[in-house]
């Protein structure tokens, strides 16, 4: 079990647990020797929702509020607590899942808890509701650019006006349900995706539509005034042709479900009372008239009669005999495939698919997507289907060249999942890996996803590559290996957790630590191809570090794989790195492959980090690092400050001779001791005067100390960047303001002005 001290630290010096008696109590209290799957009761495989609900149920049973008579219910119920937090989240959970509660350290969840009517009453207000899907941030993206028209809720559970809304809600989702998507956000769980959404009061109503932006209700929360906003945006057209007995509103609501798939009209046999003789009708009636259909006086073939009245009963009905997705035979399967692009539904026999007859409409959503739906009956074929590694139902993109190039779906088998994986998957580069193809001996490089279908933090990193694969085609192949397919090439390569993310260039591999987005993905990526930090052994340390020449400097991380902090520390040190170079020396150590190394140097904790200035007298010199903040910008600060000014302090007289009269370029920096921007400012401006040292210098002015300067000069806010580029003639003293305050931005816009000069001063040659 790991001790916790203060700022996160994973801690592993044993002395230190007499003086964190307090910690390690309450680590014993939250820990457990049970398994947090078999604490809560549900699968490795358990959705977030499937978890929630466990949590919910035990909750109500084992609560302390309950059992006030049982002594030991408090650390019952942080047990279960901690075990809730942990596995709700996807990135704790797949931490969890590699390292154990080891790979927590730095994680308290589980010390605090709501009282027993929280988890009654405000808990996952709508996880019951099979007509409301609860999204989260990984599922919502999906969800409201998948084709489909979404409703969504955005909720916190202590808002009383967000239990007020929730019968009605319910009640709204049951009347159009078939008709659009209805969802919820628990903005208590998802903060982060309400912020973003703009969500800034509860509950909050948005609807949805690709490729338009989201429109908010602000009308009364009635159920009929739910109902008739949301027809409002449900595309339906009605053509008067059939008789029937549907009031103008089912008319339009199943117009509305069956848009895209079927035509919907009516008749008045009032009106039209020759017309519906002749097709021998006689009373009101409702028929469905599937392609090739007949109906006329002498003929009645293939049409058929609806008795219901109700908009989903009738929907579901003609659903149902919709034809299905047309079936591939083995002989035409590689010529289609590699002339088109398609989503297939591989199955045994009998069409498992058929049994919800909602996905007949894929057809119609990917037609703009030009990817065609069919399927192919695995047991006409076996060795086709064995080649594709397909060894039960399942679906699979195929990418237009042939069974080469394909990517097999393994998230929800529902129609929102699937469509949003089709989209993505056709217009991405990942393909699905086996011993066949894998990229043993590939010279090209590729990253490679071990993975488990069952597995949560899986199925949530597959969306991030395929974004990650679209940005470096051409530079990097993805592929996906199912592990629970391929075990033993998976343990070929000691995968020993999953999703575990490799990238094999020829005889290189490099395993991916940080978190799993594609910006991040992306990040790694690049530090491959061009890395900024030096992974440090032993030896390389002596080498660099410790024999370092005089003017050199270098931050060391001292880390180990298993410990939280130092993962979360990993991609801002990586960018911090990229930001210094050509400054400072920027590496890192492994602490757990070289454990000796790092107790022989005294780290006693993970994440260390240690600056090395510049050699002097004494024999081993470093500072650590004890920030709270560990991002790439508090880092970067941080180093900066141990190096030696590059810019100038400027005075009155040194400001008119130097930067007024002199012969050089200036870039000045014009601030104030007590403004908070100018301090955060100044390592900004201390690296741009490095980065441009010997074609232009850099100056700050006090304008505290100096204000009639700063007054001449114009400035008016602080801090303020002025370029004073010399061109002959005396300066002037406003000179050119620069308004960006990013090092690299006002260095590549002051080479830009001296480009400007330059073709301006060999014009005027040119025509003297």
């Amino acid at each position: 079990m790991g001790v916790w001290l203060n700022k996160g630290d994973c801690v592993g010096d044993l002395k230190k647990i007499v003086l964190c008696f307090l910690i390690v109590y309450m680590a014993i209290l939250v820990g457990t020797d049970q398994d947090f799957y078999s604490l809560l009761g549900v699968s490795k495989t358990a959705s977030s929702r499937e978890i929630r609900q466990a949590f919910k149920k035990l909750a109500l049973k084992l609560h302390p509020d309950k059992n006030p008579n049982n002594p030991s219910a408090h650390g019952d119920f942080l047990k279960i607590n901690r075990a809730y937090e942990v596995l709700k989240d996807e990135d704790l959970r797949k931490k969890y899942d590699k390292y154990g509660e080891k790979g927590l350290a730095d994680n308290q969840q589980g010390g605090q808890y709501e009282s027993w009517n929280y988890y009654r009453y405000d808990f996952g207000i709508y996880d019951d509701d099979p007509e409301i899907i609860t999204l989260d941030r990984r599922e919502f993206d999906a969800a409201v650019n998948s084709g489909e028209l979404w409703f969504v809720n955005f909720y916190s559970p202590g808002c009383s006006h967000c239990h007020d809304l929730a019968p009605t809600w319910r009640e709204f989702a049951k009347e159009v349900d078939g008709l659009l998507r209805i969802g919820a956000v628990n903005c208590g769980d998802d903060r982060m995706l309400c912020r973003m959404k703009g969500v800034n009061s509860y509950p909050s109503l948005l609807i949805f539509r690709p490729g338009m932006a989201a429109v908010k209700y602000h009308g009364d929360r009635s159920k009929e005034d739910l109902v008739s906003f949301a027809m409002q945006h449900v595309r339906s057209t009605v053509t008067e042709l059939w008789t029937d007995c549907l009031t103008s509103q089912t008319r339009l609501r199943l117009s509305g479900m069956l848009d895209g798939l079927v035509n919907v009209g009516w008749m008045d046999c009032a009106t039209q009372d020759n017309l519906c003789k002749s097709l021998d009708i006689t009373t009101s009636t409702t028929a469905y008239f599937p392609p090739g259909a007949t109906l006329n006086n002498k003929e009645q073939s293939g049409v058929l009669f609806l008795n219901s009245l109700d908009a989903k009963e009738i929907y579901l009905e003609v659903m149902n005999n919709l034809p299905d997705f047309e079936l591939l035979s083995a002989n035409t399967l590689e010529d289609r495939l590699a002339h088109h692009r398609w989503l297939l539904f591989f199955h045994f026999g009998k069409n498992q698919n058929s049994d919800d007859p909602e996905l007949k409409k894929l057809r119609t959503l990917l037609k703009n997507e030009h990817i065609q739906v069919g399927r192919f009956d695995c047991l006409s074929a076996p060795d086709i289907c064995s080649n594709l590694y397909v060894f039960q139902p399942c679906l699979a993109v195929f990418k237009g060249q042939g069974t080469r190039e394909y990517e097999i779906h393994h998230g929800k088998k529902i129609l929102y999942d699937i469509l949003a994986f089709a989209k993505e998957s056709v217009n991405s580069h990942v393909t699905t890996l086996g011993p066949q193809n894998f990229p043993s001996s590939d010279k090209e490089p590729w990253l490679v996803d071990f993975f488990a279908p069952w597995c949560p933090p899986c199925r949530a990193l597959l969306p991030e590559l395929r974004k990650a694969s679209k940005h470096l085609y051409g530079q990097l192949k993805f592929g996906t290996l199912d592990c629970t397919v391929h075990e033993g090439l998976c343990n070929m390569y000691n995968i020993q957790a999953y999703p575990t993310t490799v990238v094999f260039n020829q005889s290189n591999i490099h395993e991916y630590e940080g978190h799993h987005s594609a910006e991040q993905i992306l990040e790694f990526i690049e530090d491959l191809m061009n890395p900024s930090v030096v992974s440090l052994t032993p030896t390389t340390f002596n080498e660099l570090v410790k024999q370092r020449k005089h003017d050199e400097v270098w931050m060391v991380d001292f880390y180990s794989p298993w410990c939280h902090p130092c993962q979360m520390l990993m991609p801002e040190w990586r960018r911090m790195a990229r930001s210094l170079t050509g400054l400072i020396n920027v590496g890192s150590v492994d602490c757990q492959q070289y454990h000796s190394f790092c107790a022989q140097e005294n780290v006693q904790r993970y994440p260390e980090i240690r600056f090395f200035p510049q050699k002097s007298n004494k024999a081993y010199e470093y500072h650590s690092y004890n920030g709270w903040n560990r991002d790439a910008y508090s880092l970067r600060i941080w180093g900066l400050g141990f190096l030696p000014q590059a810019s100038i302090d400027l005075t009155p007289q040194t400001f008119s001779e130097k930067v007024l009269e002199g012969k050089n370029h200036w870039v000045v920096d014009f601030y104030a001791p007590w403004c908070g921007p100018c301090q955060n400012f100044a390592p900004e401006f201390e690296l741009l005067a490095r980065m441009i040292q010997g074609k232009v210098k850099a100056g700050r002015v006090d304008c505290q100390a100096y204000a009639q300067t700063c007054q001449k000069a114009g400035i008016r806010a602080y801090p303020t960047v002025k370029f004073y580029p010399y061109e002959r003639a005396k300066r002037n003293i406003w000179g050119e303001q620069i308004d960006v305050r990013d090092a690299k931005e006002i260095a590549a816009l002051i080479y830009k002005k001296l480009e400007t000069l330059r073709n301006e001063e060999k014009r005027n040659k040119d025509e003297l």
